[in-house]
């Protein structure tokens, strides 16, 4: 299975940064050239393979770690899914406020959905800060827990087992109208997470 993170903020130079511990090849790729990445590649090592976004939309999972408002631009561009699975890791904020954006009663998974049809959408990577996501996930004997929740149970199975590869403990809570909505942002799982370790 190839893994692709798009973005390369806080949340998305987390990842790359578990993907190399764990000596896992994954493809990175933003919204400018693969050239501007090339400070982040140097300090993580070969595991992590700077591309082009379109290229990086191939991958047999694909994480979103750019804003909730930029990923309507950074999908545009993709290949047809068919099936492939998308990782929602995005929250729906509004900012400065920093309170949960007014989306009209829906999860911002399933608008999300939307915009990648033919993908096989999972939630999960969203409920822990980048600066605690990027850390080694082994914490006082035990494991960072990270949260999946997803429509498509072998798609759910098959981002618990990156997430195990990478060091975490994840815990899959369902469907999204279930699971889903506990990893909201502003949601009682992910304010606890929060304020428990941001």
């Amino acid at each position: 299975m190839t893994y692709a993170v798009i973005g390369s903020g806080a949340i998305g130079s987390a990842l790359a940064r578990q993907f190399a511990r764990s000596n896992i090849d994954v493809l990175i790729a933003n919204s400018r050239a693969p050239e501007s990445l090339a400070g982040l590649v140097a300090e993580l090592g070969l595991h992590v393979k700077p591309t082009t976004l379109p290229e990086a939309l191939k991958a047999d999972l694909v994480i979103l770690a750019v804003p909730f408002t930029a990923v309507a631009d950074a999908v545009q561009g993709s290949a047809q899914w068919n099936g492939r699975i998308v990782v929602d890791a995005t929250n729906a904020i509004d900012f400065p406020a920093f309170t949960p954006k007014d989306l009209g009663g829906r999860l911002s998974t399933e608008i999300i959905a939307e915009m990648v049809p033919g993908a096989r959408v999972v939630k999960a990577f969203n409920t822990l800060p980048a600066a605690v996501l990027a850390s080694d996930p082994a914490q006082d004997g035990g494991r960072r827990v990270l949260f999946v929740s997803g429509n498509d149970a072998s798609a759910n199975a098959d981002t618990a087992s990156l997430i195990e590869r990478l060091g975490f403990a994840p815990i899959t809570l369902g469907e999204l109208n279930q699971g889903g909505l506990l990893q909201q942002f502003g949601a009682s799982l992910v304010a606890q997470n929060l304020t428990k370790h941001g």
